[in-house]
């Protein structure tokens, strides 16, 4: 049961034999859904995945008894959740052999919720994973298998730890896959006094403050790219970030927050309430994200134009948004 590509390493890996001891009987999927500007009706990665493979695809709009029905008569042993969409009931929990597991990215109790990847890289993490859990019906709550860690490295983006994240579940399943088979595999409970919850995000999060440090702002940049991805007003254009790092330059002697100190060569650094945050890709209105030297030649931004500055909404809380 999944929605996204980042599911499509494992799957392929267990189509093409791989997971030798197990086979995909059905596909569970989001309905097709409206998407780009002319709103037309397309197909998720993951149908057209199991179209192009041979493999049944449903795709229910919500998840009723008739639903559980369905999935009862296919005998499952075992049903694997990543990224869905659906909540399941009691019911569909309870209906595999072996039971339903789900493979969340993030290292559990750590960012349960809709946007542990991008939480982690914004809360300036060095790594993050995928764990194998057993699903219950509070968020994420569930007890863990395994867990496979990854590194977020300074210049990672949302974009780079979802690759990662979506090969390190190979290792993971394949690893865990035959104690899974022989209904051997053993779970332990989180330390749910310890756990943080992230929340869907929206386009109202891609905001910044330039009166918080350039680390803090980097990481910011970094885990909302490409979506929502962050955006700066400069002369009456919105302007996507799609990279920044935390430069090794000094701002200038008492330079606001949001003042532009190198902005007509190869670089684009701002300052910020403690540190210069370098801004390595950017896109303009209807044009292409690219490196800052290419696009401060088709747009210079000014030494001293002072770039306006948003409070950033909160991303991560100790109690479900």
């Amino acid at each position: 049961m999944g929605s996204d590509p980042i599911a499509l390493p494992l799957l392929n890996w267990i189509a093409d034999g791989g997971g030798d001891q197990v086979a995909l009987r059905t596909i569970y999927t989001q309905p097709d859904r409206a998407v780009g500007r002319g709103q037309k009706i397309t197909a998720n990665a993951i149908k057209t995945w199991s179209i192009e493979r041979g493999i049944p695809v449903r795709q229910p709009d919500k998840l009723t008894r008739s639903v559980r029905e369905e999935l009862a008569a296919e005998s499952p042993d075992v049903v694997m959740v990543m990224a869905y969409g659906h909540i399941l009931g009691e019911a569909f929990i309870n209906t595999p052999r072996l039971g339903t597991l789900n493979l969340h990215t993030s290292i559990l109790p750590a960012y349960r919720g809709a946007s542990p990847i991008q939480s982690a890289i914004c809360a300036g993490d060095s790594e993050t994973g995928v764990t194998l859990m057993r699903i219950v019906r509070e968020l994420d709550a569930g007890p863990v298998a395994d867990v496979e860690r990854c590194e977020i490295g300074p210049a990672d983006t949302g974009l780079t730890v979802e690759e990662k994240l979506s090969r390190a579940c190979v290792s993971l399943v394949s690893r865990n896959l035959p104690a899974l088979v022989e209904g051997t595999l053993t779970f332990r409970e989180q330390d749910h006094g310890s756990a943080t919850f992230c929340r869907k995000l929206a386009k109202a999060d891609g905001v910044i403050d330039f009166r918080a440090p350039a680390r803090v702002l980097a990481a910011r940049v970094n885990g909302l790219h490409p979506w929502p991805g962050v955006r700066i007003k400069h002369g009456g254009d919105v302007l996507r970030l799609g990279g920044a790092v935390v430069s090794s330059n000094q701002p200038a002697a008492q330079a606001p927050p949001g003042t532009v100190l190198v902005g007509e060569g190869s670089t684009l650094q701002v300052a910020t309430e403690d540190g210069v945050l370098e801004l390595t890709r950017l896109q303009r209105p209807g044009g292409k994200m690219l490196p800052a030297s290419e696009f401060l030649r088709g747009y210079p931004i000014a030494g001293g134009t002072l770039l306006p500055s948003e409070p950033m909404p909160q991303l991560v809380t100790s109690r479900p948004h």
